[in-house]
């Protein structure tokens, strides 16, 4: 697979999602063929207009064999379903690490039989212990603090057992936080009440309430959490120039079946520095008030790029206030376009 590859296609679970969706439109704009797979538990149908879509499981064996039988031109899959919410898999980590982790194994025995053999996994930053000053490589060292975590991790050590005894290849994507839509609104995040914190920014300011910092006694710069805030265009970018670098990166009869890239802006936000910025780009104050932080977090951490720029040829192009106005755009166009 190289760069202006043509009637490439691509299966992307979880394709009816925020990230998925969004990396189906980058994938369109650049002449790759989405095919979506997507069962609907949060994912939107109005996402999947206008492009090949089955809703079901992605550990539904029958279900894969069709999809590969009726699209045989597939060529790579980007994994990206999964459940999400780091609260949610504390208090539910059975259900994490079966919809995460068992399915995923069932997913790629599948992928497996049908002769697929690139697959680009969305995995998480979640997974790191920062260093001191909460900056992270490929190379950093793991210590995933929620049940959210432990499944990407889980995952990729499956990933990489599974790639070393078989023909399958993984590149795995470590996502640091998406925020922003696509900039053509076509599609952004489907949740009513978002997790993140951009998300709830969005809300305390449209229900009048101040909003609420969790954790204030971070080893941070100001005390509040420290993320790297990466605008999802950028990630959905990231994703096509893996798609085309893929033999690059891992060919076939390469010494390495297995990769990981952090997909990050190599900035590190924290907390109230994000409230500025909302509130620069709203040209409103916005209240606030602290609280202890959530069962799961951490204090957070940014990544080092230097590798997704070396393989990838990528770099992030968007802004933090970008990724700010891009989100607030799309709010004011979810309803009309969700139905809602």
């Amino acid at each position: 697979m190289t760069e202006g590859n043509e009637n490439v296609k691509v299966l992307i679970t979880g394709g009816a999602g925020f990230i998925g969706s969004t990396v189906a439109s980058a994938c369109l704009d650049a002449g790759i063929t989405p095919v979506l797979l997507d069962s609907l538990v949060t994912g939107r149908a109005e996402f999947t207009r206008g492009r090949a879509f089955y809703e079901g499981d992605i550990a539904d064996g029958e279900l894969i064999d069709r999809i590969f039988a009726e699209h045989p031109e597939i060529s790579a899959v980007i994994h990206c379903a999964a459940l999400i919410v780091v609260p949610d898999s504390v208090s539910e980590p059975l259900r994490y690490y079966r919809v995460n982790v068992a399915k995923t194994i069932a997913l790629t025995e599948h992928l497996l039989r049908n002769g697929c053999d690139r697959l680009l996994f969305s995995s998480s930053a979640s997974i790191y212990t920062a260093g001191a000053d909460f900056s992270v490589d490929e190379d950093s060292a793991l210590d995933p603090l929620s049940p959210y975590a432990r499944t990407k991790m889980v995952t990729e050590l499956v990933f990489k057992d599974a790639a070393q005894a078989s023909p399958l290849r993984v590149l795995s994507l470590r996502y640091f936080n998406p925020i922003g839509a696509d900039p053509s609104l076509r599609t952004g995040l489907q949740a009513a009440v978002p997790s993140h914190a951009l998300g709830k920014l969005i809300q305390a300011r449209t229900n009048g309430l101040p909003f609420r910092i969790t954790g204030t006694e971070w080893p941070t710069r100001d005390g509040s959490g420290i993320r790297d805030y990466v605008h999802v265009w950028d990630l959905a970018r990231a994703h096509v120039a893996a798609v085309q670098r893929f033999d690059e990166v891992l060919p076939l009869d390469g010494p390495n079946c297995y990769e990981v890239i952090n997909l990050g802006t190599g900035r590190g936000t924290t907390v109230r520095e994000l409230i500025t910025a909302f509130e620069a780009v709203t040209g409103a104050p916005l209240p606030v008030e602290e609280a202890p932080a959530r069962p799961g977090d951490n204090a957070g951490a940014f990544t080092r790029t230097a590798k997704a720029q070396r393989l990838l040829g990528w770099h992030p192009e968007l802004s933090l206030e970008q990724g700010i106005a891009d989100t607030l755009a799309w709010f004011g166009h979810r309803e009309a376009m969700l139905g809602l």
